[in-house]
């Protein structure tokens, strides 16, 4: 099983895992020697983005190798999902594949939770298609637009797009690279509830959507879906297939899926690499958050040293679950935030 799916996996059932460890504790120390806790019970609920679930659910599973006291359930809903729980209070851990909207913060200030928000990696979006799909290899804002933007509703076919993509193109907003295949164009990809939809839309789309005046941010007649793996397994069935996932989630899967590379603008197609996303010529990288609870912290020591651990730890988890560290200055950063209210 692919490290992703092995993580996920893992998530669905950390509830009863965890919580059914016990006895025998090790020493709570982890693998990079950070201290994790005094053998405290209870217990830590993280909801949020199935993006940044499985460095949780790999964080998690460390962390309760010396605290098996501790049942840490991770699940990976989507972005808004896990904001709608942890503005109710249901939650102690957000996992956010984007900023809070002004929205939730709002939610969450009724509700009287207070937080702190601690970037922890980044990701880019990586727009995939079937690794049998031979004629499309690189796409422009412009070109995404008229694949997937409101306008593209009904379209059947990827050459049903070329109309709308040259006339992007005479405006100066993309579309260079029409005219697309004669081919079914069958899109799969994240769904409102996601954070992923929303910063794919941020990213890709916005600029144009507002130049065009339009409301709606996406065509509503594709195949949305909230699990990753849903959408990498849709995409590889379909040779002529569409889609956007995180930069983990395409990297785990390039047997059978492949990255369009994105035209910045200027002619150069890039693809989404460790390299292309930390330095940010990518352009659809992002930042990964984890907020936190500050109440829930006061009533857990435990969840301030599970945070302690996954800003030492987790860094290590990061690029082993297939996403792209953050530089020592952001990580002196996001700890330094942490330092201030809970650290």
């Amino acid at each position: 099983m692919g490290t992703l799916k092995r993580w996920s996996a893992l998530a669905a059932v950390a509830a009863l895992v965890l919580a059914a460890c016990g006895g025998g504790a090790a020493e709570p120390v982890g693998t990079n020697g950070v201290s994790t806790g005094d053998g405290s019970s209870g217990s830590i609920e993280v909801s949020g983005s199935s993006t940044v679930e499985p460095v949780t659910a790999l964080v998690a599973e460390r962390f309760n190798q010396a605290n098996p006291g501790v049942a840490i359930s991770v699940e990976g809903p989507g972005t808004g999902d896990g904001f709608q729980r942890f503005c109710a209070g249901e939650t102690d851990i957000a996992d956010a594949s984007r900023l809070i909207k002004d929205a939730e913060r709002e939610a969450c200030a009724a509700a009287g939770v207070d937080w702190v928000e601690l970037r922890i990696a980044f990701d880019g979006i990586s727009v995939i298609t079937s690794v049998d799909n031979p004629e499309v290899a690189c796409l422009d804002l412009g070109d995404l637009y008229a694949l997937v933007g409101p306008e593209s509703e009904g379209f059947a076919t990827w050459a049903d797009a070329d109309a709308l993509a040259a006339e992007l193109d005479a405006a100066g907003l993309g579309g260079r690279h029409a005219p697309y295949p004669d081919a079914p164009l069958v899109i799969t990809a994240p769904g409102e509830e996601s954070g992923t939809f929303d910063a794919f839309v941020e990213l890709a789309l916005d600029e144009i959507l507002d130049a065009r005046g339009q409301s709606e941010p996406t065509r509503a007649d594709y195949q949305a879906s909230a699990n990753d793996n849903v959408i990498v397994d849709n995409i590889a069935s379909n040779p002529t297939s569409l889609g956007w996932v995180g930069f983990a989630f395409y990297v785990e899967n390039q047997d059978v899926v492949k990255a369009i590379a994105v035209d910045r603008g200027d002619g150069d197609c890039v693809e989404p690499t460790i390299a292309s996303i930390s330095d940010g010529t990518y352009p659809l990288a992002r930042s990964l958050y984890l907020y936190v609870n500050l109440a829930k912290v006061a009533e857990k020591p435990y969840l301030a040293d599970f945070i302690t651990f996954y800003l030492e730890d987790g860094i290590t988890a990061v690029a082993e679950a297939g996403y792209v560290p953050l530089p020592e200055a952001l990580i002196a950063e996001t700890k330094a935030t942490w330092a201030e209210v809970g650290g």
